[in-house]
């Protein structure tokens, strides 16, 4: 995570642009993993955990019928995290992150290890579904995180 964290400032560094990241199931991976490298503060500018369903209504104004109706952990309430982040935070990029780290919590359609993430930057947009296997907490995680800034250095090249 480090190796790719580095390589991330670096490119939004050199192209002057500002990230935000608005995180669930990572906890606060993504943000610390950008924090730690030196230089960052020049291009990280908001990062939310939004663990609770209430924190992603009050504070990423997520629409509460979205989470009845789908579900924290759904395409639709990432794509509404990574959109309002973007409009709060006003960084080139912005990226959400929700899923079921387990390794209770999971059901048939909605097993341990599946994650969203969301991708805004300009007028883009994408989510992806992940199912990451190893059912260890610590490992949903940091594989959510580490293909979150996968995701963002394919954005960024």
């Amino acid at each position: 995570m480090k190796l790719l964290a580095k390589k991330i400032v670096k490119k939004l560094s050199k192209n002057k642009q500002k990230i935000s990241f608005a995180e669930s199931c990572t906890g606060g991976l993504l943000s610390s993993s950008i924090a730690s490298v030196s230089g960052s503060s020049k291009v990280f500018t908001l990062g939310l955990v939004t663990y609770s369903n209430q924190s992603k209504i009050s504070i990423l104004k997520v629409s509460k019928n979205i989470i009845i109706k789908h579900g924290a952990v759904s395409y639709e309430t990432c794509l509404a995290m990574v959109k309002n982040l973007n409009k709060i935070s006003k960084t080139n990029i912005s990226v959400s992150i929700t899923g079921i780290a387990g390794p209770r919590g999971g059901s048939k359609e909605k097993p341990v290890g599946l994650v969203f993430i969301g991708i805004k930057k300009g007028n883009k947009t994408l989510v992806k579904k992940y199912l990451f296997k190893n059912k260890k907490r610590i490992s949903i995680q940091r594989s959510g995180a580490n293909k979150a800034l996968n995701l963002v250095l394919s954005i960024l090249k």
